[in-house]
């Protein structure tokens, strides 16, 4: 949905932009062909994908900054690259393309690879040792709370009587087994595991909190704050710090309903299909009641 979010951040030639997941550089391209003498920082937690970006943002030279980090901390690379109050943010939620594509990464169950769906390959904890260290019972609660899987105990009973897990395809073979059979499925009997095991590695949700809340920080009065979640806990998350801001005053909603990408674009990439955008504006700060004249 690079356009839809290039028409909801109004770029301005000289603004400054921050894309708080550039991923392979996508939406960060659309920005900065947009700009001349403005300025775009992207972050990702991902080295991988961070230098494929740097190639591709190439001939945007000075105008592109890219930093290795977590968006969580994105008051932070802002504060230390001393960037101005931003006139558009942009937060495409999720696992990337890449990602999914790179079956060394193991996040998917189409490839076979490593238990790892790591997006910082620095970070501790893999997917492997979630599957094959867990206790039943909290195995079987992470993928209820993190996947909405219905069948979570079921398959976290088949997981355990199954360890050693010992890769993707062992994986997605494991949970098929496992699910009950609810006749015609549009998903692979894999895809809610899968989905919470990648939440829980990399610590998503908490992740994303932390990023909410700080990320209005960032933004000066009249900027652009633009999130595409692909989830209902992402999303819920967005919907829900989009309302309290604008109840204290501080953003104004500006997609009462979730934009959603255009049946052309879900044929040309099925993997938009779940793409929700949400879209607010930073306020104006209301002004200080007057000082009361002394007598």
């Amino acid at each position: 949905m690079a356009e839809e979010a290039v028409h909801w951040l109004q770029i301005r030639p000289e603004g400054t932009y921050l894309d708080a997941t550039v991923g392979l550089g996508g939406h960060a391209e659309a920005i900065a062909r947009q700009l001349t003498t403005g300025r775009l920082v992207g972050i990702d937690r991902d080295a991988q994908a961070l230098e494929l970006a740097r190639e591709r943002l190439k001939p945007y030279g000075e105008r592109v900054t890219l930093v290795q980090a977590q968006f969580s901390k994105i008051d932070e690379v802002a504060r230390n690259l001393k960037l101005r109050p931003a006139d558009g943010l942009l937060a495409d939620l999720g696992v990337s393309s890449f990602q999914l594509d790179t079956a060394a990464r193991g996040f998917s169950f189409r490839h076979a690879g490593p238990l790892d769906m790591r997006m910082d390959l620095d970070w501790e904890m893999t997917a492997a040792e979630i599957v094959n260290r867990t206790p039943e019972s909290e195995l079987a609660d992470l993928l209820y709370h993190f996947g909405e899987e219905r069948d979570s105990r079921r398959i976290a009973r088949a997981i355990v009587r199954a360890r050693p897990i010992r890769g993707t395809e062992h994986l997605a073979k494991v949970v098929a087994g496992a699910r009950a059979s609810r006749g015609r499925q549009k998903l692979h009997p894999a895809t809610k595991t899968f989905l919470a095991l990648r939440i829980a590695v990399n610590r998503e949700l908490e992740e994303l909190g932390q990023f909410l809340m700080r990320a209005p920080a960032t933004l000066a009065p009249g900027g652009r704050w633009v999130v595409l979640s692909y989830h209902s806990l992402e999303d819920r998350l967005v919907k829900r710090q989009f309302q309290e801001r604008s109840r204290e005053g501080l953003m104004r909603i500006l997609t009462r309903k979730v934009v959603r990408p255009s049946g052309a674009e879900v044929a040309a990439n099925p993997r938009a299909r779940s793409a929700k955008m949400r879209v607010a504006e930073k306020l104006e700060p209301a002004p200080s009641p007057a000082e009361p004249l002394a007598s």
